[in-house]
């Protein structure tokens, strides 16, 4: 399906030999930066709308669109990936993408609701898939299976930094230069990190599988392990869009306004915390035992904030359940490509993340519906327990 780039035989898998193999940082690094835009877009588009005198509703509204948009768009942008190649789907979807927060401001959403939703839509729909697109290509920068489950721990790890970084840039380039300026960085980052892996030469030698036949329509979820793997990361992305609201809650409660942005910043420490050590060490097992492993201590972590803790107590109750968190999702990646068909693990990864994308819009929903603590703080846990229950019904589907 690949072309190979050769990163040599070496039998170190630790983070400073990954790091150090030819294009991994690079393609790493260009990565988080494309992805960017997933953070910062929600907080720009609701801070436009706010400058405008919208309703904080149309803001809401709009920043699910966009959310909602971006879950629906891997797959097919993925599929398209698997067939056309990485070079040519990424810089259109990237030029499409960025063109559509470049225009946001000039369709005036508190004026033109619609237009702006449609614009919003566009600008989700074309979110490239680097995600999926560069855990395509770890066989290709590392053959050796160890330094693989190493860069795929040190990729999930990372991955909440998107979340944590986006959402203060652009807040900060809207305080700093107005709410403009912040779509115009949105934009211009997502070019900038797509343009660093597309001129990359592993993006650029990554070539698309010969089919000897037609391929079912539904790709990759033709395959009962990977119907089950998906279906239980819907439950896993509830916990994780929960969070937010789950937060906001708890600081209006104990009147502490730094607790809803420091609370999801914490998980996300966690999170990388935790998957910084699990790639260090070549844990016994197969990924489908991981999985059952990491989202019993992931349901589990979610347990001490059901009392509504002090807010202390909450931040360290919100690192919990993220260090399982990155650990659940290298074990997810590690299954998928097990389990993708030959010729479509970019789509594979991709309705993975969309998957989790979906989970995330359905948790802010629900938590959402009702403020009381102890139905807000059992959102999580209830689709971290669901996560856990098919994963454990159905191992034998994941191992296949």
């Amino acid at each position: 399906m690949s072309t190979t780039t050769a990163c040599g035989p070496a039998q170190d898998s630790g983070y400073r030999a990954v790091l150090g193999a030819p294009y991994v940082a690079r393609l790493l690094g260009g990565t988080l930066m494309g992805r960017l835009p997933t953070g910062m877009a929600p907080i720009a588009i609701l801070l436009l709308v706010r400058a405008e005198h919208g309703p904080l509703a149309l803001a809401g509204a709009l920043g699910a669109l966009f959310g909602l948009a971006c879950a629906l768009g891997q797959p097919l942008l993925g599929r398209l990936v698997d067939r056309h190649g990485q070079i040519r789907v990424l810089v259109a979807a990237t030029a499409t993408a960025s063109t559509a927060f470049l225009l946001l401001p000039c369709t005036g959403p508190a004026r033109h609701p619609v237009l702006a939703a449609l614009t919003v839509l566009v600008a989700g729909l074309a979110t490239p898939p680097l995600e999926a697109g560069l855990r395509a290509l770890w066989p290709v920068l590392l053959p050796e299976a160890g330094r693989q489950r190493t860069a795929l721990s040190l990729d999930s790890s990372t991955q909440g930094l998107v979340f944590v970084a986006g959402p203060l840039l652009a807040t900060g380039f809207a305080a700093g230069a107005g709410v403009t300026t912040a779509l115009v960085a949105t934009a211009a980052l997502g070019l900038l990190g797509t343009g660093l892996v597309v001129t990359a030469q592993p993006s650029r030698a990554w070539t698309p599988a010969e089919f000897t036949e037609r391929v079912h329509w539904t790709g990759p979820l033709r395959v009962p392990g990977l119907r089950v793997l998906f279906a239980a990361l819907i439950g896993t992305g509830v916990a994780l869009g929960a969070v937010n609201v789950l937060a906001l809650s708890a600081a209006e409660r104990h009147h502490a306004g730094w607790l809803a942005g420091v609370m999801p910043a914490a998980l996300s420490i966690g999170s990388m915390l935790g998957g910084l050590a699990y790639g260090r060490h070549a844990w016994p097992g197969t990924p489908a035992r991981h999985l059952v492993a990491a989202s019993i201590g992931f349901a589990a972590g979610w347990l001490p904030l059901l009392p509504d803790p002090a807010p202390a107590v909450a931040v360290l109750g919100a690192v919990l359940p993220g260090t399982f968190l990155a650990p659940l999702l290298t074990a997810a990646f590690l299954t998928v490509d097990r389990l993708a068909p030959y010729g479509e693990s970019t789509e594979a990864f991709a309705w993975l993340i969309a998957c989790i994308g979906i989970g995330q819009a359905t948790g802010t929903a629900l938590t959402s519906l009702d403020p009381a603590p102890l139905l807000v703080a059992a959102v999580p846990l209830a689709g971290a327990a669901f996560a856990l229950w098919l994963l454990h019904r159905f191992n034998d589907r994941l191992s296949a």
